[in-house]
């Protein structure tokens, strides 16, 4: 059974079954019924209307309207001038792990996902990427996507209706910026994952040349149950703005890390404090990451913000994937700094050179000051070289880089200054390097 905690909604209310994962289990539960009502009784334009009408956002970190996404793709596709689909499961974002869960506890409803988008885009195949850690995920979809073949759920005849569309399930190697939609498109490909130029767009040029729409695992889910229910029902849940529910993934010092399927919108702190438990030990909380390790933070001041993209964008911080990072009171913000700094000069591509530097530069910095080295204008130095990465590149790794450095400086400036003044960590109790 399903070792970590979730609150039961449409998303997630079967996977603590084990079955669910198998054709049989999911069709148990009315699986594809709603795909074979769109092939034979909706036009593309049908599902698309359907699909911006409920307001769906790409749940991968970009925010983007799928609906509007889906319309960009031509309105003529053939064997021999396909379109393709491209479903991004590299969820490389340290503190996210949501789109795990759904693909190895509902990959029918993945496909199935997959089928409706592919009526609204007319594409002619679907490419499940997913990242090279993922090797029992990817195992699982494999064995749903050849169910589906036998069944005759994909192939040249999807259920009679004469629809065509087939899957191939791609591995990637292990690296975060395949998590970048041209980046994917790259590896994909069998080439190096660096991102590519825009424009063109993957709706004009995407994989192997041909038009592409990207969109990550948990976007694709919700495609069911829209088709099924409605875009007013789907707009029951969640802001006006931010419709839907979304699957948070919560960790660091909290009682019960976990996951957890809440509308958009729910307080950040009632996640923390009654989802997850509240903090470990009694500890109150020093600062939460709202959406994955490149959003900047949040202090235990601000933690009453609804967790929804407009909201948040208010706090100087974004929803990103919904990764919750909570920090309690005996952490060293110059030291989770330090680990945000690595990770991102580490797995730079290099390809730009604000980037490449800068990420490098950062880290050098705040190295220095962990070790007692640094000195007031260091961080004066690191503002400025923070907000010439930003916006300065092909894609939004300098970015993500840049975004946590800003946050930590703007709300724990005392304990940088600290560190300068002491020479060393003055956190008796925080985790070490």
């Amino acid at each position: 059974m399903l070792k970590v905690p979730y609150v039961t909604n449409y998303l997630t209310e079967h996977c603590g079954d084990d079955s669910y994962a198998s054709l049989e289990g999911y069709e148990r539960q009315g699986g594809y019924a709603t795909a074979r009502r769109v092939l034979t009784k909706l036009t593309p334009d049908d599902v698309i209307q359907l699909v911006k009408a409920s307001g769906l956002q790409g749940r991968g970190g970009a925010g983007f309207s799928a609906g509007l996404k889906f319309s960009f793709m031509p309105k003529e596709s053939s064997p021999e001038n396909p379109s393709y689909l491209v479903c991004n499961g590299d969820e490389s974002e340290p503190g996210s792990f949501k789109d795990r869960i759904l693909l190895e506890r509902a990959p029918h409803k993945l496909l199935e996902g997959l089928l409706i988008a592919a009526r609204a885009t007319r594409a002619q195949k679907s490419f499940i990427y997913i990242r090279g850690e993922y090797a029992q995920p990817a195992e699982i979809v494999q064995g749903a996507v050849d169910e589906a073949y036998e069944r005759g759920y994909l192939g040249p005849d999807v259920m009679g209706t004469g629809f065509s569309h087939d899957v191939v399930v791609a591995r990637g190697a292990g690296a975060y910026i395949c998590g970048e939609e041209t980046g994917l498109l790259e590896s994909l490909e069998g080439k190096r994952g660096q991102p590519r130029k825009k424009p063109p767009f993957p709706a004009q040029y995407g994989a192997f040349g041909r038009p592409s729409t990207v969109n990550n695992v948990e976007t694709f889910c919700h495609l069911r149950h829209i088709l099924e229910n409605g875009a007013e029902w789907f707009r029951g849940f969640g802001t006006e703005a931010s419709p839907g529910t979304t699957i948070f993934g919560v960790s660091g010092h909290v009682v019960r890390p976990g996951l957890y399927e809440l509308p958009l919108g729910t307080p950040l702190d009632e996640i923390i404090f009654e989802h997850a438990g509240g903090m470990v030990d009694g500890r109150k909380v020093k600062g939460v990451i709202p959406g994955g390790l490149s959003m900047p933070i949040l202090p235990a001041g601000q933690l009453d913000v609804p967790m929804a993209s407009e909201s948040l964008k208010e706090r100087q911080t974004l929803l990103g994937t919904g990764g919750i990072i909570v920090m309690d009171e005996t952490t060293c913000m110059v030291r989770a700094g330090c680990v945000i700094a690595h990770f991102y000069r580490d797995e730079s591509c290099g390809q730009c050179t604000p980037c490449r530097e800068g990420t490098g530069w950062v880290e050098k910095i705040l190295e220095r000051i962990e070790r007692g080295g640094g000195c007031l204008e260091d961080l004066d130095i690191l503002s400025d070289v923070c907000a010439h990465m930003e916006g300065h590149t092909i894609c939004a790794l300098a970015d993500a880089a840049a975004w946590p450095i800003q946050g930590l400086l703007r709300h724990f400036r005392d304990d940088f200054e600290s560190h300068i003044r002491e020479g060393k960590c003055t956190f008796t109790g925080s985790f070490e390097l």
